[in-house]
Formats: structure tokens, sequence, C-alpha cells
């Protein structure tokens, strides 16, 4: 079979097996959703900003959350700027679509606040989760001490998702809870590890 026939039947590549190597990122970049669909997971680039905006456009207000993010195409890109010039971004991609952003600031700071958001129709398919995953090991990587974020108690999905992968809360008022990972905690050695050797 020709490469050309091997990539027209070849809808993705299986990473269950890869072994990683030297140059690999802190993390596989590639993942499979909760529907067996394939997608990427990849630091920002300056060329992905318009697609970013596109997302937050896309975004229904249910997504919000401690009013981020905002709902204008002006205050999406002035806030988009400053999480871009002052932090680090990953972003996740389906079909060459952003699905997914988680944005870390400030970049220099050992116990940064992140934000992550997953476009409406790829929600509760694990993205948001593998996004997290992706950001504990980057972050691991460039060697902060914890990842904290702020985030509305009543939104319990959320807080769940954030408890399922080891923040704890620390600070909890009537609106909102801060929660906290410290990065000397095992998932971030276990999120590193090269896909077989997970038991995720």
């Amino acid at each position: 079979m020709s490469t050309r026939e091997v990539s027209a039947v070849c809808t993705y590549w299986d990473p269950s097996g890869c072994e990683g190597t030297v140059g690999c990122p802190p993390r596989c970049p590639r993942a499979i959703d909760d529907r067996g669909v394939p997608f990427l997971v990849r630091p920002y680039r300056s060329t992905d900003f318009e697609a970013l905006v596109e997302l937050y456009e896309g975004l229904d207000e249910s997504a919000s959350t401690m009013g981020l993010p905002p709902f204008t195409r002006p205050r999406i890109e002035a806030w988009l700027d400053e999480l871009t010039s002052i932090g680090w971004n990953l972003i996740a991609s389906l079909d060459d679509r952003i699905v997914g952003h988680v944005a870390v600031t400030p970049a220099d700071e050992p116990d940064p606040e992140f934000v992550v958001f997953v476009d409406t129709d790829a929600q509760n398919r694990g993205i948001g989760s593998e996004l997290l995953r992706q950001l504990i090991a980057y972050a691991d990587d460039r060697d902060h001490e914890a990842l904290s974020l702020d985030v509305s108690t009543e939104n319990r999905h959320a807080v769940t998702v954030y408890e399922n992968v080891g923040f704890e809360t620390i600070e909890r008022s009537q609106l909102n809870r801060t929660m906290r990972l410290p990065l000397d905690d095992p998932i971030a050695d276990r999120v590193r590890r090269p896909p077989a050797e997970r038991l995720e």
C-alpha cells in the first residue's frame, strides 16, 4: 500500500503504544476524546489569534464564570492580547478548529493562575480534562511550583473536574472558591509519562 493510500485509510495516529522520545513535549500532544475522535493539544501561536477570538465569540453565556470570558469582540481581543503577552497558552484543536484554550498568567510566577474554556459543542467529551493534564505537564516542565484558579461555587461540574485531577479548595466564599494544585503532587509525574506507560 502506498503512503497516499495509507493516509486515505488512516484517520489518525493511535498514541497508546508511544513510549516517547527525547524530543517529546511535556505530554503527548495527541489525544482521543470520549467519542473516539482524535484531537491535538499544542502551544498557542500568534497565527491562532483570530481562531481563538472566534472560539470565545461562539461560547454561550452559560460558559461564563466570574465575568470571563468577556462577550464583545473588542473586549475578547483585549483580554486575549493580555493573556498571550504576559502568560503562556495551550490550545486544543479538533479537525483543524480550535475547540479549547488554557491560559496561564503570569508566566514567570511560581504559582500562576489559569483559565480554561472549551467550545460549547466540544464539552463533555474529555477535552477539558485533557487540557488540564496538558496544563499540569507544561507547568511542571516550566518549573512552576503550583497552579491555582478561582471558580464559581455554583459551577459544580467544573469544581468536580478540577477535584478529579487533584486540585483542592484552599479558600471559599459565598460566590467562589480558590483551588490549588501543588506540582510536587504525584499527578505531575503521571501526566508526563508517555502514552504507553499511562493508566488514565
